[in-house]
């Protein structure tokens, strides 16, 4: 690994990653679906040193899933979250099995220039039958289907990001010109299932390409920045680290923290009252702070970085701030990223070229 820091995320959806985590919030349950509340929960994170913040989505309605949960669409919560945070990295979760690659460019490309460079984006899929009934698209019924919408959405999504040379905005007032119409590209994308030709409707995004993350097992590794890896144990996901082939990597883990109030033991024993906490075959530590410490400085040496799924957001998320990152801060494990910096650069990753610019043929570029 190329950075000595490990990177540490957390993903705020709901009320935390056990399905009957909002018995145990802090707050009423009609500010779950208030943006003021995402805010506040990611200004936590951001004063706390996290490196990013993810935000899960869904198209299915409460009730609909194992885990319900009903929520604010994933790239509003994050544009509102970037409006008021001005270091941590912002990624949504956007399934592209059945939405429009074109659209899903759009939006996450604006997302990039409302955070200043500062987002990333969640690959994952629409599984569930009744997903693509909510789309009104006919199913995409397996599992190698599913990745190759998943295969070219991202790689339409990538392509459109390219499709505006940086400097393709000249907004010259001699000649009345907004824009270089020959900075501008056709992608001229076809596929099994569908063609687009481009090009894009907003700018590059500052960063170039977005930071992608998404499971390596579900697609082509070279389409990912980020691959998540999963493992019941340290063994499971120190392998599926080595395996991955992506330029970071970062593994899940779920977490329930002692609080001054309950051992962690004692909350998922209240919480499991109400419902599961599902085997989704990730590392969990349900038990004190150091012992968390210590997992992480062990994960240091095999993975770029942790994405952290709190038990309860209101009770962990307190306990990883005070207790957890200053711990790791002390140990020189964790670096704080520092505003002003994208999220590309704060994980250590070069700014791609634009490919349709690099492809020019030579001295293209100096006569334009």
């Amino acid at each position: 690994m190329s950075n000595p820091a490990l990177h540490l995320a957390v993903e705020l959806d709901g009320d935390g990653a056990h399905p009957a985590a909002w018995r145990r919030a802090a707050h009423s349950p009609d500010q779950l679906l208030t943006p003021r509340r995402v805010a506040r929960v990611a200004a936590i994170a951001e004063n706390a040193g996290f490196t990013l913040v993810t935000l899960d989505d869904g198209v299915l309605p409460p009730g609909a899933a194992p885990d319900p949960v009903g929520r604010i669409g994933a790239v509003e919560r994050a544009a509102f979250v970037a409006a008021s945070t001005s270091a941590i990295g912002i990624a949504p979760v956007v399934p592209v099995t059945y939405a429009e690659p074109f659209h899903v460019s759009s939006q996450l490309a604006s997302l990039d220039h409302i955070s200043a460079g500062r987002a990333g984006w969640v690959v994952t899929e629409e599984e569930r039958p009744e997903a693509a009934r909510a789309w009104g698209r006919p199913l995409v019924a397996d599992a190698d289907a599913r990745a190759r919408e998943s295969r070219d959405g991202i790689e339409v999504t990538r392509a459109l990001w390219d499709s505006w040379d940086d400097d393709a905005v000249i907004r010259s007032v001699a000649t009345s010109r907004y824009l270089d119409r020959e900075r501008l590209h056709y992608i001229d994308f076809t596929g099994e299932t569908y063609a687009v030709k481009g090009p894009a409707i907003v700018p590059r995004p500052p960063q170039g390409q977005l930071v992608v993350l998404g499971r390596p097992d579900r697609g082509p590794a070279a389409q990912l920045d980020v691959a998540l890896v999963e493992g019941r144990d340290l063994a499971s996901v120190t392998t599926a680290a080595a395996a991955a082939g992506t330029p970071r990597v970062f593994a899940e883990v779920e977490v329930a923290l002692d609080t001054p109030d309950a051992t962690a033991a004692e909350r998922v024993a209240d919480l499991e009252r109400y419902a599961p906490w599902g085997d989704r075959g990730r590392l969990r530590h349900v038990g004190p702070t150091d012992q968390l410490v210590a997992l992480l400085a062990e994960l240091s040496r095999h993975v770029d970085g942790v994405r952290l799924h709190p038990l309860v957001l209101d009770e962990d998320l307190s306990v990883l701030s005070r207790l957890v990152l200053p711990a790791l801060s002390e140990r020189r494990l964790v670096a704080r990223p520092l505003p002003g910096t994208s999220l590309r650069s704060t994980l250590g990753l070069e700014r791609p070229a634009n490919r349709f610019a690099a492809a020019a043929p030579a001295g293209q570029e100096d006569a334009r």
